[in-house]
């Protein structure tokens, strides 16, 4: 998969360089042509000098042939309008924004693009909300500690209860969307081919979601 990170800063270089490595190729844009140092002398993807979220900037990085993007610069307001041009102009699937304030943050969860605000984060959890198709964090009370994460229901959970899911995964149903309407399910609720639920979680338990959402149980694999 090609994906774009807009801002090579600390965060930026880390994610470029580990994707890279685990084989995607990967484009960096900044502003400043000196920020690519931090990429190292083994990075072999494109360095683009420019704005992030201007249109031919953009194509020069492949944006037009990206199946992820993460805007990751300094600027709210930069990473905003940037991953909303790759999600709304250029149709990529998968993207996600360092937020620092807060309650932007909230507001930009509810367009569906998940941001990073301003508590504890990983380039680790980046990485995770750019290549996971199936679970990914919408929102994090302020403290980080409780979040919701969405998730898309696997082949080896359909026909089997909620129940079993939260048991496995340790995280509680807030709501479940299925064929495009929002319900309250109960710990009875049978799974079905394109649901969505929206659950709660702790971080220290996140990763426990997407090996159960990943590597279900006693069901098909």
């Amino acid at each position: 998969m090609h994906v774009v990170v807009m801002g090579c800063g600390r965060v930026g270089s880390a994610i470029a360089r580990k994707l890279e490595q685990i084989g995607h190729s990967v484009a960096v844009i900044d502003q400043d042509p000196e920020a690519f140092r931090r990429l190292g002398p083994e990075f072999g993807g494109r360095q683009v000098t420019g704005l992030g979220f201007d249109r031919q900037t953009l194509l020069d990085a492949g944006v037009d042939s990206a199946g992820a993007f993460a805007a990751v610069s300094s600027g709210d307001n930069s990473n905003i309008i940037a991953a909303r041009v790759a999600r709304e102009t250029f149709g990529v699937q998968h993207v996600v924004a360092r937020i620092y304030d807060s309650k932007r943050a909230e507001v930009f969860e509810r367009m569906g693009i998940p941001s990073v605000a301003t508590v504890p984060w990983t380039v680790n959890r980046l990485l995770r909300e750019l290549l996971s198709v199936k679970v990914s964090e919408i929102w994090r009370e302020p403290t980080g500690t409780v979040l919701l994460m969405r998730v898309t229901v696997t082949d080896g959970w359909v026909g089997r209860r909620l129940a079993e899911l939260e048991a496995a995964s340790g995280a509680r149903a807030a709501w479940l969307v299925r064929f495009g309407d929002a319900q309250l399910p109960t710990a009875n609720t049978v799974l079905q081919d394109g649901d969505q639920l929206v659950v709660a979680a702790t971080d220290e338990i996140s990763d426990r979601v997407h090996q159960t959402m990943e590597r279900p149980q006693g069901g098909r694999s």
